[in-house]
């Protein structure tokens, strides 16, 4: 078996600070889908991942897997690098970020405070004693 080469570094596409309509609803769409959404993680969860990789780990076809990948790719979250035959993605944090930070703006309650503990839930309301 021939030892891999390191991964070649990807083009850097800067994100626009902030984010036009029309691109945050292309990254909200992207992320609703559950399954995209899963792929996602995976690839965010590593600094580069094979597309032969997602599809051995989720139980869709190669195509399936390709398509989400492009709606990921086209919503900027994930960028390629193709060697031969093979094609690797990255996860681009910034463009996340930028995304969570336009939903910050435009949801005055989650903007006021960290997104993390926006997300958690309300909290827990005290019993009334009589």
């Amino acid at each position: 078996m021939t030892p891999r080469r390191p991964a070649a570094p990807l083009p850097h596409h800067p994100v626009p600070h902030t984010v036009d309509a029309a691109h945050f609803f292309r990254v909200a769409k992207a992320l609703a889908d559950p399954r995209r959404f899963e792929i996602f993680q995976t690839v965010a969860a590593e600094s580069e991942c094979g597309c032969v990789r997602l599809r051995d780990r989720f139980d869709v076809t190669q195509p399936t897997i390709s398509h989400h990948l492009k709606e990921l790719t086209a919503a900027g979250l994930v960028e390629s690098r193709r060697e031969g035959q093979f094609v690797y993605y990255r996860a681009r944090p910034d463009a996340l970020r930028a995304y969570l930070d336009e939903v910050g703006r435009r949801v005055p309650c989650v903007g006021a405070r960290p997104l993390a503990r926006a997300t958690r839930g309300a909290a827990p309301r005290r019993q009334e004693q009589r």
